[in-house]
């Protein structure tokens, strides 16, 4: 008998799983595949999605986006691969650490936000590093429908190239890979020049390598529309600071290394999340009154709503201050 899906406490429905392969790739990237536990498939996702994963990390529970980069059409199988990062908030160090075949997990649903546009006549991606990942599904996506694709993938080193090697076998014509430690860069104007009407870019990466892809797209003519981009912001540390929470009626303090949502679910409060990286909106907090100013990092909220004073998106933006009260 199959396990039924669980309802996540806030936003997004959970499944469990079984992690069946854990595959080191690099010195810094390992894949992590999973089985639904009970043997029943997946849902169906396509290219781009991403999975929000569960870690019980002591009394800590950690909650990670991470994009979905095995076959779409294979739904026995979940896979991610995660860069490690020595420097960050301990969700890649605790998967690199901790986890082990056979280990029991919970993960969301799939959501994605940052999907194929199925009407373009050719897609163009740009990766950087990591940031190959969403790429991977869209590629057999696309493969599987015959679709016009071309890939540039920039690279830190040749060891540190995730998935470059099957990528150039499997795809020789259509795979250009880039080496920072050899001075290669991607010719990025003549590359957005020469493309055919109707072609969309995709990029995901660092967010320098974002920005650039979008202001030469923009420079260049390219609509808006047809450039889209992919960036789970991580949560940034700072100084702890005191929150109201008006319909809970609870005063709650957001530690250094903890992002105002986690203290919000910390203190027993649902709050809504699809991503928990500032881009899918999910977790938008009305502000009733505050004495000080916000930090935004979001990707959601325009600059009139962060110059208002009115919304906050708890996952990635914080406040520093005397007061904030939150409609929560």
């Amino acid at each position: 008998m199959s396990a039924a899906p669980q309802k996540a406490k806030a936003g997004a429905e959970k499944i469990e799983v079984i992690v069946k392969a854990v595959v080191p790739l690099n010195d810094l990237v390992t894949r992590f595949e999973f089985e639904r536990r009970g043997g029943a498939l997946f849902p169906p996702f396509s290219g781009g999605a991403h999975t929000v994963v569960e870690m019980q990390d002591g009394e800590r529970t950690r909650l990670n986006p991470y994009s979905l980069m095995s076959d779409p059409s294979d739904r026995t199988t979940y896979a991610i691969s995660v860069r490690r990062d020595d420097e960050g908030r301990g969700g890649s160090l605790f998967l690199h650490n901790h986890v082990k075949v056979g280990d029991v997990m919970t993960i969301t649903f799939p959501v994605n936000l940052f999907s194929l546009d199925l009407r373009a006549k050719k897609h163009l991606f740009f990766a950087g590093g990591i940031g190959i990942t969403p790429f991977m599904a869209m590629i057999e996506q696309l493969e599987h429908m015959n679709g016009n694709w071309e890939l540039h993938y920039a690279c830190r080193s040749e060891s540190l190239g995730t998935y470059v090697d099957v990528l150039s076998y499997k795809y020789p014509n259509k795979v250009h890979v880039y080496y920072d430690d050899q001075k290669q860069a991607i010719a990025l104007e003549d590359l957005l020049d020469g493309q055919p009407l109707g072609t969309n870019a995709y990029v995901c990466g660092p967010k320098g390598m974002i920005d650039w892809v979008h202001a030469t797209a923009s420079a260049a003519g390219w609509p808006d529309a047809n450039v889209h981009s992919e960036e789970f912001l991580a949560p940034a540390p700072g100084e702890p600071f005191e929150v109201r929470l008006c319909q809970s009626d609870k005063t709650i303090t957001v530690g250094e290394h903890e992002s105002l949502l986690e203290a919000i679910e910390r203190a027993g409060v649902e709050a809504p999340f699809l991503c928990r990286g500032g881009s899918c909106g999910q977790c938008e907090t009305d502000v009733v009154s505050y004495d000080g100013d916000f930090v935004h990092r979001d990707h959601w909220l325009d600059d009139e709503e962060h110059a208002s004073g009115k919304k906050i998106m708890p996952c990635v933006s914080r406040f520093v201050g005397k007061q904030l009260e939150l409609d929560r």
